[in-house]
């Protein structure tokens, strides 16, 4: 399951959960039905108003965070933040998925009160404005944005410092680019101590398993006026971009995603530009897997609690020596 690139990727005791990860997954793929030929506006409507069902929670889990707005380059950025009870130790950016087009900051509720509880960091889910209506560059630019935000007044808000960014399919392609920007455009890297990326999407030319499980035809609605073999540059495809310095990465997908080589190569290109790369691998799990009522969801997310608790212990150690 865990390990650095030249130890196995994951763990053949998870086997046994396999079963219950391709019931759980048949009965969600029926409920999502076929994708459509054509995304018109009462299809994308149609599409966010069943995306919004990830955002349904009960009041118990909602109520514990709050929201507020900061001003970005194409107008307000909304942030939902949770602060845990005790001891904080850092601020987490995390970027939702949706395919660049749908999603919300809220969708991540249920992740984000476990993971700040787990870690005893304040958790900041982001917006980021989505196409057809705000096409690329917005997106990024918003993620730039709202970074450069929480390090200038994070301290301030709750004393603590942006330590940790992580984002989930097109949110990792989010959080991937506004790692390069930060470096490249701000020399801003270097209190960001961890990168939980999970199951992103890096390449959008398509890596062989897009290519083989179907490259679906939303992302035309985030890049309308880029062709596909176009989509090399790297504030597009993270892939293709100078990885060096960046900080250590977990990268978590499943072997039935069909971005499972996107976080193998990824991680692949971390590690060989001199970035620690680790990768989590779950046999037999799609795309999303980990907000599944299943034994290797539940996996998953305490894994990715651990290595964000593990690398936040190293870098606290490293400063209070």
């Amino acid at each position: 399951m865990s390990g650095p690139l030249s130890d196995p990727l994951y763990d053949p005791s998870l086997d046994e959960h396999v079963d219950e990860m391709i019931r759980i997954a048949e009965i969600v793929a029926g409920m999502q039905g076929e994708a459509p030929s054509e995304w018109t506006p009462t299809v994308i409507a149609a599409a966010r108003r069943n995306f919004e069902t990830y955002a349904d929670n009960p009041a118990e889990i909602t109520d514990r965070f709050h929201d507020r707005e900061i001003d970005g380059p194409h107008g307000p950025i909304r942030l939902r933040v949770h602060v845990p009870d005790g001891p904080l130790r850092g601020v987490v950016l995390d970027w939702h998925g949706g395919g660049f087009f749908l999603g919300m900051p809220e969708m991540d509720d249920v992740f984000n009160l476990r993971h700040a509880a787990a870690t005893g960091c304040v958790t900041v889910a982001a917006s980021y404005r989505l196409g057809p209506e705000a096409p690329y560059p917005a997106g990024p630019d918003d993620a730039e944005a709202t970074a450069l935000w929480l390090l200038d007044h994070a301290e301030a808000e709750w004393g603590v410092p942006l330590n940790v960014v992580m984002g989930s399919s097109a949110g990792a392609n989010i959080a991937a680019i506004a790692l390069q920007r930060l470096r490249d455009r701000h020399d801003a890297l270097s209190g960001i101590v961890a990168a939980n990326l999970v199951y992103g999407v890096y390449d959008l030319t398509g890596t062989p398993s897009q290519h083989r499980l179907g490259i679906p035809t939303f992302r035309d609605l985030y890049l309308p006026t880029i062709e596909r073999r176009d989509r090399d540059d790297p504030d597009i495809s993270p892939l293709y971009g100078d990885l060096a310095g960046m900080p250590p990465a977990l990268f978590t997908v499943g072997t039935a995603d069909y971005l499972y080589d996107d976080s193998l190569f990824m991680a692949a290109r971390w590690h060989a530009a001199g970035s620690v790369a680790q990768v989590n691998v779950f046999p037999a799990c799609p795309h999303g897997f980990n907000s599944y009522p299943a034994e290797l969801a539940r996996r998953a997310n305490a894994a990715m609690d651990r290595w964000v608790a593990d690398r936040l212990d190293a870098a606290l150690g490293r400063v209070e020596s």
